[in-house]
């Protein structure tokens, strides 16, 4: 498997995590996005489906984790 793959299906899998303990807390792409201090739900509706490339970083996370309540490493499971 080449390296750009495995990237980019790390980036998936961390959004489908993002995506289940978003749902699991209840809360929906645009309260997570506001509570990051966005004001839509694009970044969220499409990191979460790796949609165009686009995806999660490190500050993202750290703000998910706490938003979600979780260890920031259960997203990278």
């Amino acid at each position: 498997m080449n390296t750009d793959k495995k990237v980019e299906d790390f980036y998936k899998k961390i959004g489908k995590n993002v995506a289940k303990y978003r749902k699991e807390a209840g809360i929906s792409q645009l309260d997570l996005s506001l509570k990051m201090g966005y004001k839509s739900i694009s970044i969220v509706s499409a990191a979460e489906i790796y949609y165009q490339g686009k995806h999660f970083n490190l500050e993202h996370l750290l703000k998910i984790s706490e938003i979600l309540d979780i260890e920031i490493c259960r997203l990278l499971e």
